[in-house]
């Protein structure tokens, strides 16, 4: 039931939604609904994040979808029996998810019961120490002592400049055009050498050794660091509604299926 509960929450939000207008054919708004129907065999795959010319192809696919669909409309495939058979089951499925809709919109939270959750519960609100780091990477440790010893030459205020400028010029990395950039990210999500010498630096500091790891040479400037701490609750405020209303959904929704049940003659075919 749990499963089932949760699977049904994903269609109720897409649900909740207002369609956006992506393009008109005859007058017939194309929505990100449209499109959206025909990405969900592609798992996370969104219509704004995919390339122009992916873009292009499914906005075509559904620009033909709408007219393929008013075509089978205006055949007469309405009154065919199979047609019938087919809509009278999807009814039935919609009718479960819209009522499941309105009981989920009936549920509440308290803003005590949030406040509850999150003092219970901190061990699920740490965040991780992190750090913003940006690296240059080489496939020669030579050239990767080159430039340790050109950034040593660098006041500390004007070393931050200099790291990005010799990243955009000699990385070989997808980050050099961003100057090394990295952005910020916890302990253990870089490879084990990155992550050791990355860690133990402090904020402005720089590898003064070549870091090697199975993509070449690094050296590894650490712009900034955040220490491990507790998100604020007003951070976690929302996540925290919406678990405790998600769980008291789930619970309202099997509490009324075991009245039925127990009401209900089953009888189950061997």
């Amino acid at each position: 039931m749990k499963k089932f509960v949760l699977g049904t929450l994903t269609v109720l939000t897409a649900m909740s939604l207002s369609a956006a207008v992506i393009a008109t054919v005859n007058g017939q708004d194309v929505t990100d609904e449209d499109v959206g129907i025909l990405l969900r065999q592609v798992p996370g795959a969104q219509y704004e994040n995919l390339p122009a010319e992916t873009q292009q192809q499914v906005l075509n696919q559904a620009i033909d979808r709408k007219l393929l669909t008013v075509y089978a409309v205006n055949s007469g495939v309405e009154k065919d029996g199979e047609y019938i058979t087919a809509l009278n089951k999807i009814k039935n499925e919609i009718a479960l998810e819209v009522w499941m809709k309105k009981e989920f919109d009936k549920v509440k939270v308290t803003d005590a019961a949030i406040k509850k959750f999150y003092g219970e519960n901190g061990d699920k609100f740490l965040q991780p120490e992190q750090i913003k780091a940006s690296h240059i990477l080489v496939a020669d440790e030579n050239e990767a002592k080159a430039i340790i010893k050109e950034l040593s030459s660098a006041s500390s205020k004007d070393l931050a400049a200099k790291f990005a400028a010799s990243a955009k010029e000699k990385s070989t990395d997808g980050s050099a055009q961003n100057g090394g950039d990295l952005g910020w990210f916890s302990k253990g999500q870089m490879v084990k050498p990155f992550n050791d010498a990355a860690f133990a630096l402090k904020k402005g500091e720089f590898t003064k050794t070549p870091v090697k790891t199975q993509f070449g040479y690094h050296v590894i400037y650490i712009e900034d660091k955040k220490a491990e701490r507790k998100a604020a609750l007003d951070e976690v405020k929302e996540q925290i509604t919406g678990a405790l209303k998600g769980e008291e959904f789930r619970k309202n929704v099997e509490a009324q299926a075991k009245i039925l049940r127990d009401k209900a003659k089953v009888d189950i075919k061997k």
